[in-house]
């Protein structure tokens, strides 16, 4: 892994975006992060991170010196330029309306297969207040079934910079993203009890992370 250049080992397209978003971040915000050392160097990983903001998922993605891949609701899919860039970077669809989402999960065992990441935010949705919520047990059956390493991630500031009652976010802003050590529950049985175990440790350690991260 190159870290003066990571986007040498990504798809062409993500990595232009990635060197683009990059930029776009440095413009407009003071985005400071920490121990990327710890991020897994090859294979696939997951990334678990707090969610309070619009700005986590472009910030995460653009910060994080690997190719990753997040989740989009379906709907956004309508067709134009902002699918057509959805698409490209590797923009998982799923559908939120209920019932498992087959296609979206073969999308993510192939990314892991090609040693990407896997961005979730476990809360399930934005906070609206700028505290974290509770770690839905999704997290675990994902983590469960691939047992893959998760890479706990707090974010600091993008509530303050784009919380959802304002229509553009604040430039200038600080935020901080604080990556910790990845946790492996290979031990952890593949059932709800171990999928809600696995979130619970996930949701303890991004909140203990968050509270010993420098602002």
């Amino acid at each position: 892994m190159n870290l003066d250049f990571p986007q040498v080992g990504m798809e062409f397209a993500y990595g232009f975006f990635h060197y683009g978003m990059g930029v776009l971040c440095d413009i407009h915000f003071r985005i400071r992060v920490s121990g990327g050392e710890h991020l897994p160097r090859r294979g696939g990983f997951i990334v678990a991170a707090n969610h309070a903001s619009l700005l986590d998922p472009p910030i995460v993605g653009a910060q994080l010196p690997r190719q990753v891949a997040a989740f989009a609701r379906k709907s956004l899919w309508k067709g134009g330029i902002a699918s057509w860039w959805l698409t490209i970077v590797g923009v998982i669809p799923v559908d939120r309306d209920g019932g498992s989402d087959v296609r979206a999960i073969r999308r993510v065992l192939q990314a892991l297969k090609q040693e990407k990441g896997i961005i979730l935010f476990p809360e399930g949705t934005r906070s609206r207040t700028g505290e974290m919520g509770t770690f839905k047990a999704g997290l675990g059956m994902l983590v469960a079934a691939t047992q893959v390493p998760v890479v706990p991630c707090f974010l600091r500031g993008t509530y303050a910079a784009w919380p959802s009652e304002r229509k553009w976010p604040r430039r200038g802003a600080k935020i901080s993203l604080h990556i910790g050590l990845p946790l492996r529950f290979d031990d952890v049985p593949n059932n709800r009890d171990g999928w809600r175990r696995i979130a619970g440790d996930m949701e303890e350690t991004v909140r203990v992370l968050g509270q010993g991260a420098p602002g």
